[in-house]
């Protein structure tokens, strides 16, 4: 009855990685969209995803604006492809042999990339405030990074996992070749 549970449990959540999967995408997507929009029809950009308006940005300060946009890109990306690994980690896993050298570099991936989302969102509303005081308009953007700190104790969390798992597969090929 446990092993049903869990494996009701484990598909349940395979399912809820697909969808969030399928809406970072979705947002990643609707982002490089606005992007190209704000740079060769601004005039549509309040009817488009998020209505992610930096035309004043962009009119002040290119950098700025290519600056901004670039973190916004890289960190939406970055999130997709952190749930892609997920759910190649749990398409793949074997529950009854956990520990392979597969889960192992897929949790390394994992670390990384949330690591990578946290630090690159550290740096963008660093920057941001930055902006801020020398006078753009930047409330919108928050909602971007807000959750960086977040994602740096996930990514450390996660690596910690990821080098216990190394750890186990070691183990595990040496206990296989002394039996």
């Amino acid at each position: 009855m446990a092993t049903r549970t869990n494996n009701l449990v484990f598909w349940g959540l395979y399912i809820v990685a697909w969808l969030i999967f399928i809406g970072l995408s979705i947002e990643a997507g609707g982002l490089i969209v606005n992007f190209f929009f704000s740079l060769y029809k601004p005039e549509f950009v309040q009817n488009l995803y998020q209505k992610l308006d930096l035309t004043e940005m962009y009119n002040d300060s290119r950098l700025a604006f290519f600056g901004v946009y670039s973190f916004i890109l890289t960190i939406s990306i970055l999130k997709a492809c952190l749930f892609y690994t997920v759910i190649r980690l749990m398409h793949k896993m074997d529950l009854s042999k956990p520990f392979s050298t597969f889960v192992a570099r897929q949790f390394s991936l994992i670390s990384y990339y949330t690591l990578s989302i946290g630090l690159i969102s550290f740096i963008a509303r660093q920057l941001v405030k930055n902006l801020m005081h020398h006078g753009f308009v930047t409330d919108n953007l928050n909602q971007f990074w807000a959750d960086s700190q977040a994602f740096i104790l996930m990514g450390a969390i996660i690596y910690i996992i990821a080098t216990i798992f190394k750890k186990g597969v070691e183990i595990q090929n040496e206990n296989d070749l002394t039996v």
